[in-house]
């Protein structure tokens, strides 16, 4: 007979994601145990391996279920009826809400991925297309006389910006998410002439 899933399954599951996520960001994907997984999870090694066969599914799902909120919330936010910078604004203000707190996951997906079989890469590499081309689309329509061959630098350089953001930036300093939003956007729109100033810890233009 089937083992049923208890009914905090899934609550358990993100709990041990989180503390897998943060002793694989500090250990590296290579020196990180199980042992030490399940210590900083407060669990057994035997609930653990109930919930993943190995390292290597935990690295994976770690991937799986960052980018995939952050797909979904993408989705949730864009608003085709707004202007397209406000657009753009919007959605890279959501990507930077999705990176709150999620440092550690956020390594893991840099570190992480390279690690990972043929079949979980392209799974991975799926959402990560999808996550890219909402944006790419948005700035062709932004700049439609750039070629395709400059379009996807520009996209990417975005993504740069963006993904990096956790080296430096800290919740409760002068410049907050929202204005880091704004700033991300002027700079690929406009370059730095276009970058507001800020004032009083938010930005003006």
């Amino acid at each position: 007979m089937a083992r049923t899933r208890a009914a905090d399954f899934e609550d358990k599951q993100r709990a041990i994601l989180s503390s897998a996520a943060d002793v694989l960001a500090e250990q590296g994907m290579d020196k990180a145990s199980m042992a030490q997984i399940a210590r900083a999870a407060g669990v057994s090694k035997a609930l653990l391996y109930h919930y993943y066969p190995g390292k290597d599914a935990l690295i994976f799902d770690i991937i799986r279920t960052h980018l995939s909120e952050l797909d979904m919330a993408l989705e949730q936010v864009d608003a085709s009826d707004c202007a397209p910078r406000e657009r753009l604004r919007i959605l890279v203000g959501a990507v930077l809400e999705c990176y709150r707190d999620a440092d550690n996951y956020h390594k893991v997906q840099l570190n992480g991925t390279p690690t990972l079989p043929p079949e979980q890469k392209d799974e991975i590499h799926a959402i990560e297309r999808r996550v890219v081309r909402r944006f790419s689309v948005l700035l062709a329509e932004l700049r439609p006389d750039l070629p395709a061959e400059t379009l996807m630098p520009v996209t990417m350089s975005l993504f740069g910006m963006l993904n990096w953001v956790y080296m430096w930036f800290r919740d409760g300093g002068a410049v907050t998410r929202e204005d880091y939003a704004q700033i991300a956007t002027a700079l690929v729109l406009d370059g730095l002439d276009g970058v507001p100033a800020l004032r009083s810890g938010s930005v003006t233009r």
